[in-house]
C-alpha cells in the first residue's frame, strides 16, 4: 500500500504500550489522533529554546517565536491552498472556528427570519452555534434530510434554498457515517444563489486533499488534534472579502490597532479575530504535524486508509447480526456499527478489556441518531498507522463478546 506502516508506527510512542496486559489497538482516531515524535519534540523545542510572547516584543526570543507562529500560518495556507495567509485564522479548534462564523457572520449579515441550512448528519458543533444565534438574532435553521444509505442529495439542498437563505454549513465527512459529502457541488449550488458555504473539515483534512480554491468554499473549519497535532489549536479559513465584513468574535489584546476610552480601531486580518496571546507553541506544532503528513504523502495516506476501510468492512460483515450504519459509496476512514442484541456501551467496555479502543455513544450527533432510530453506535476510525492485523484483533474481539452474550 506504499506506506511502510512498521516504520511509521515507530514514530508514535503511545502505540507501543499495553492496556490491561494487551497490546493497544487504537481505533478512535476520529475523536483524536496520536502524535508523532516530531510533533512532541517540536513542542519541547519551542518551550526550551524560543518561548516568548509573540508580535509584541522587539527582543530576540519574541522575534523567533513570532516567526515560528507566522510560518505555521503559511504552512496551513499552503496545505489547503488558500490565496493568502490573511485568510488563516488560528482558533482553539473546529468548534471555535464554527462559533466564530456563527457569531460574526450572523451579527453582520443576518436579520430575523433569515435562514441557515445544515444537514441531518452534522456534529453538535455545527448545530448548537446556529441554535444560539437563532435565540440571539432570530435566524431560522433548515435541515437537509438523509437518504437511507447515509447520503444527502443536492436536490434536497436546493429545495431548502429560499430568498432568506444566508449560509449553507455542511460537514465534509460525517464523523458517524463516514460519508464524504460532495462539498464542491454544494458550494457551486450555493454560489448559484449567491449564498456562501461553510465546510466542517474536522474529519477530512487529515484524510483527503483539501484545496479551498478548487472547492471554492467561503469558510473551512478544522482542528489540529485530529490531524496528528496538539489539542487546543484549530483553523478557520475564510475568504478575505467575507472576513473583512465580519466583526471580531472576541475582544482584548492583539486584535486592536488603536484603543481609546471612546473608540477602538480593530487590527487588520488575520489578527482582528485572534484576541489575546495565541497558542504559538500549538500552532508551531501543528505546522510540524502538517509537514509529517506531507512527507508521507496525502495521496498515499488516502489510498492506504481506503484499503483499511474496505478490509474492515469486509471482515466485520462476516460477523453474525452485524449492522453497519452508513453505506454511502463515498466513505472515509470511519465505520459505525451495531451487533444486534448487544448494547454498544457493553461491547465497548469489553473490547477495552482486550486493549481495543473504539468509540461508543452518540458521537456528538444526537439528531442523527434520532434520524437513524438508534441510541448510539460503536465506531472504529482509522489512521495511517493502523494495520490489517489490528482490524483482525477487533473482529476477533467482537466475536468473543458475541459469545459472552
Amino acid at each position: 500500500m506504499e506506506l511502510n506502516t512498521g516504520v511509521i508506527r515507530g514514530d508514535f510512542p503511545i502505540l507501543t504500550q499495553k492496556v490491561f496486559g494487551n497490546p493497544l489497538v487504537y481505533l478512535d482516531n476520529a475523536a483524536t489522533t496520536q502524535k508523532p515524535l516530531s510533533v512532541i519534540r517540536k513542542i519541547e523545542e519551542v518551550y526550551s529554546t524560543i518561548n516568548a510572547n509573540i508580535h509584541r516584543g522587539v527582543h530576540h526570543l519574541s522575534q523567533l517565536a513570532t516567526e515560528s507562529h507566522e510560518n505555521a500560518r503559511k504552512t496551513v495556507q499552503r496545505y489547503i491552498n488558500a490565496a493568502s495567509s490573511n485568510e488563516i485564522i488560528f482558533t482553539s479548534g473546529a468548534t471555535e472556528s464554527i462559533n466564530l462564523v456563527a457569531y460574526s457572520f450572523c451579527r453582520s449579515q443576518c436579520k430575523p427570519g433569515d435562514e441557515i441550512i445544515i444537514t441531518t448528519m452534522e456534529h453538535h458543533a455545527n448545530i448548537v452555534p446556529w441554535q444560539i444565534q437563532r435565540d440571539i438574532s432570530g435566524v431560522e435553521i433548515r435541515v437537509v434530510p438523509l437518504r437511507e444509505n447515509g447520503e444527502i442529495r443536492l436536490e434536497d439542498v436546493e429545495e431548502l434554498i429560499s430568498s432568506k437563505t444566508r449560509l449553507i454549513a455542511v460537514t465534509h465527512v460525517s464523523n458517524v457515517l463516514g460519508t464524504v459529502n460532495p462539498v464542491a457541488d454544494i458550494t457551486r449550488l450555493g454560489h448559484n444563489y449567491n449564498i456562501p458555504v461553510l465546510i466542517d473539515a474536522a474529519q477530512s483534512v487529515q484524510h483527503l486533499p483539501i484545496d479551498v480554491r478548487a472547492m471554492d468554499c467561503d469558510f473551512l473549519a478544522f482542528s489540529s488534534h485530529k490531524m496528528y497535532g496538539p489539542t487546543g489549536v484549530g483553523v478557520l479559513y475564510g475568504t478575505e472579502s467575507l472576513l473583512e465584513k465580519m466583526p471580531p468574535y472576541r475582544a482584548g489584546g492583539e486584535m486592536i490597532a488603536h484603543v481609546t476610552f471612546e473608540k477602538t480601531i480593530f487590527n487588520e486580518l488575520p489578527f482582528k479575530f485572534e484576541a489575546g496571546t495565541p497558542d504559538y507553541v500549538g500552532s508551531t506544532a501543528l505546522g510540524e504535524a502538517i509537514r509529517y503528513i506531507e512527507n508521507l504523502g496525502l495521496d498515499k495516506i488516502r489510498r492506504y486508509e481506503e484499503h483499511l476501510l474496505r478490509y474492515a468492512t469486509d471482515r466485520l460483515m462476516q460477523i453474525d447480526d452485524m449492522q453497519i450504519i452508513g453505506t454511502s459509496q463515498q466513505k472515509s476512514s470511519v465505520i459505525s456499527f451495531l451487533v444486534r442484541g448487544i448494547h454498544p456501551y457493553d461491547m465497548g467496555l469489553l473490547l477495552d478489556q482486550m486493549g481495543i479502543a473504539v468509540r461508543t455513544g452518540h458521537h456528538c450527533a444526537q439528531p442523527l441518531m434520532d434520524a437513524l432510530g438508534v441510541e448510539g453506535t460503536l465506531r472504529a476510525s482509522f489512521a495511517f498507522y493502523n494495520t490489517e492485523e489490528e482490524i483482525d484483533v477487533l473482529v476477533e474481539g467482537i466475536k468473543k463478546v458475541v459469545k459472552m452474550f
